[in-house]
């Protein structure tokens, strides 16, 4: 028995060694609409954990994915399982506004590193573990905007979805119209589950716009585009960047050539000039991404789990001077990192957060593209 006690205790501290390296990886859990109405924006966030780093500043990474099928009540029960039961030390996602609207305070409470993928405002005295990697909508709207203006339009006619996206949109549109002396005319909603927009359309016709501004998403973005071609209207029609993806152009076929919608670089990495800081870092990540997913991949959602990415591998080394991973020391010094962030280029944009601003994006995220022969071009 004596004989066997030296091997007996060896395999205990193995075991020990073992279990305090499993303890010792880092676990970032990600919230992702990859089912539900989201979809078509899901499946590019979910494709990018394919391409992110296994080990950063020595430690291995372990990425525990979820899908809250575009339910934020969902978010929030898989939100409290990956803080509680998994003891992520950040967040990427979720992908849906109104999913990160009711994640933040499980997060804050926790003192949990988020990253929003969708263009969250976090006011950082409040919620200062609330980061966001998605451009946010005063900047990319007043961009969709200063093209209406220089094209002559005087009135606009909006169609939004009827939940917390749709409202946030409408904001930045108000905000951007009084801006452009711009008239908004009509205001309409529809569910992102609706089969038609027949009456709406009509409705918005009626008010006779000079242009359509759209405050929906994904794939159910289409359905507005096609009503209205279908009932003849001419005008140009706008949408805010997340409508741009290939599935939209999939579901909307030649109803939405010619529909102008602002977005990130990624989308149009190869269209870039020559001297844009984003342009080497896009091409690397998209050359990766078409070469194993094909060219007609190319979405700009999976450049927000890439960016979001980066971020947090920026900031893991200055954090592990303060702490082991799955400690509360930890995570207070990771979030202190991603605060002090600084011309961090991505792929989406060039980053500098700061206590006052948690997204810390400037004009080099926005770009104008349109669809043109089935595709997204960037135009001027």
């Amino acid at each position: 028995m004596r004989a066997r006690l030296p091997a007996v205790l060896a395999a205990a501290a193995l075991s020990l060694v073992i279990a305090h390296a499993a303890a010792a990886q880092i676990r970032i859990g990600a919230i992702l609409s990859i089912s539900g109405p989201g979809a078509a924006m899901g499946v590019g966030y979910r494709a990018a954990f394919d391409f992110l780093p296994k080990e950063v500043a020595g430690q291995k990474i372990e990425y525990i994915v979820r899908d809250d099928g575009t339910d934020a009540q969902r978010a929030f029960t898989i939100a409290q399982k990956l803080i509680s039961e998994d003891h992520v030390d950040a967040l990427i996602g979720p992908s849906l506004y109104t999913s990160d609207v009711a994640v933040q305070p499980l997060i804050e409470q926790a003192h949990v590193p988020m990253i929003a993928m969708a263009p969250l405002v976090p006011d950082p005295a409040k919620a200062p573990y609330s980061f966001v990697v998605a451009q946010p909508l005063s900047l990319m709207v007043a961009v969709v905007f200063k093209h209406m203006q220089a094209h002559g339009v005087k009135k606009v006619g909006f169609i939004g979805f009827a939940d917390g996206w749709g409202d946030q949109v409408l904001a930045a549109t108000k905000t951007a119209a009084q801006a452009s002396g711009i008239k908004i005319v009509a205001d309409e909603r529809y569910a992102r589950t609706d089969t038609t927009v027949q009456a709406q359309a009509l409705r918005l016709i009626g008010a006779r716009p000079d242009a359509v501004m759209m405050g929906n998403s994904a794939t159910p973005a289409a359905l507005p585009v096609v009503a209205l071609r279908r009932l003849g209207y001419k005008g140009p029609i706008y949408g805010n960047h997340g409508i741009v993806s290939p599935a939209f152009i999939r579901v909307g076929g030649a109803a939405v050539e010619g529909v102008i919608a602002d977005t990130s670089p990624v989308v149009v990495y190869d269209q870039l000039a020559a001297d844009n800081p984003i342009k080497p870092v896009a091409t690397a990540f998209m050359d990766a991404y078409v070469k194993k997913l094909g060219p007609a991949s190319v979405n700009p959602f999976a450049g927000y789990t890439f960016d979001a990415m980066r971020l947090l591998q920026s900031a893991i080394p200055a954090a592990l001077e303060h702490g082991a991973p799955g400690s509360e020391a930890f995570r207070v010094a990771l979030r202190d990192a991603l605060e002090h962030t600084h011309e961090l280029v991505g792929v989406s944009g060039v980053y500098s957060m700061s206590p006052t601003d948690h997204n810390g994006q400037d004009a080099r995220a926005a770009v104008l593209v349109q669809v043109q022969h089935g595709a997204w071009i960037a135009i001027h």
